[in-house]
């Protein structure tokens, strides 16, 4: 598993680097624009919850109960696939089953947390890892 993704990785340096380095001809130019069209595919979003600068812990305990019924409500709904708690203590991460940023802004607007603006958000639009077409593609 480790060879695969230092051969992944070597391959995107590369593809990168060899792209970067010349200018497009107008195969390479259709080329790109498919690979624009592939890179929007958008699977998931990446949000990511931190607690605002001067909000107290207990501020954020208060609410925590209603928190966590909604957010259950929007896993076992199919909303939320995967939570996790930061290391730092500061807030959660949540990856979204939703089309796209606007979509998972209109999911974390219904939490209490959200309401109340305790917490800052950070959406990351999430798809396929694109430099595994290589090893299913034609050269």
């Amino acid at each position: 598993m480790k060879a695969i993704r230092h051969t992944i990785f070597a391959l995107t340096l590369t593809l990168i680097g060899a792209t970067s380095m010349t200018a497009p001809s107008p195969a390479q130019a259709q080329a790109q624009g498919q690979a624009q069209a592939i890179s929007t595919i958008t699977t998931g979003v990446m949000v990511i919850l931190t607690v605002k600068p001067g909000i107290t812990r207990e501020q954020v305990m208060a609410v925590m109960p209603d928190e966590i019924r909604q957010t259950v409500q929007l896993y076992l709904n199919g909303k939320v696939r995967e939570w996790y708690s930061r290391s730092d203590g500061r807030g959660v991460v949540f990856l979204l089953d939703a089309k796209d940023t606007s979509e998972a802004h209109a999911i974390m607007e219904g939490l209490p947390l959200s309401k109340l603006d305790i917490m800052d958000h950070d959406y990351i639009a999430v798809g396929p890892l694109l430099p595994l077409r290589l090893l299913v593609g034609k050269p």
